[in-house]
């Protein structure tokens, strides 16, 4: 698990003065600003190893948050999106790969709890993929040697160790309270 002061947080706005004060309001990250949608392609084509959260205003002269959307998920980039934007939700968002949807105006503590949220939905959607990963090994060993074998093996008793480990990671990994936020983990998965 990393650290605040390890995480890259990504803040793409066309207004210095919102960035500035993104910034401020996330000093726990390692925080990166652009200040339009071919920069921050750009930036993020160079950098994504250092990125794990976008936060992307909607509505930018140029090339707009939409598109940069589009050209973050055709890039490959894999990092949660969040749309920080004052355009109220409307059908059109509906085919749009972001992750979460925040509408301006926003605070401080909205911000922090929404990269929190999206790191913490990436951690338990890697969790699961270990998980599963996991899974299949001990699913093909027990299919392939006795059970008084495998509990005389080592690396199979660790296996069976790890698995048990990580599933209590995965429980206590996120509180599926809300509908949402369960369908956003089953998109990652994907």
């Amino acid at each position: 698990m990393i650290t605040e002061e390890e995480v890259g947080v990504l803040i793409v706005d066309d207004e210095t003065e919102v960035t500035d004060l993104y910034e401020g309001w996330l000093s726990a990250y390692r925080t990166y600003t652009v200040h339009d949608g071919e920069e921050a392609i750009t930036f993020l084509d160079r950098n994504a190893d250092r990125i794990d959260v976008v936060l992307l205003d909607r509505k930018m002269p140029g090339l707009n948050g939409e598109a940069v959307l589009e050209a973050i998920r055709d890039h490959g980039h894999d990092c949660p999106v969040a749309m920080i934007t004052a355009v109220a939700p409307d059908y059109d968002i509906i085919d749009m790969a972001f992750d979460e949807y925040v509408t301006k105006p926003v605070d401080g503590e909205r911000l922090r709890t929404t990269v929190k949220e999206l790191l913490s939905r990436t951690q338990y959607a890697d969790g699961l993929t270990h998980y599963f990963s996991l899974v299949s090994t001990h699913a093909s060993l027990v299919a392939e040697h006795p059970h008084d074998e495998l509990r005389g093996n080592e690396e199979f008793v660790a296996l069976e160790a790890e698995l048990d480990t990580v599933r209590d990671t995965i429980d206590n990994a996120v509180d599926f309270g809300d509908h949402r936020e369960f369908q956003h983990l089953l998109r990652e998965i994907e």
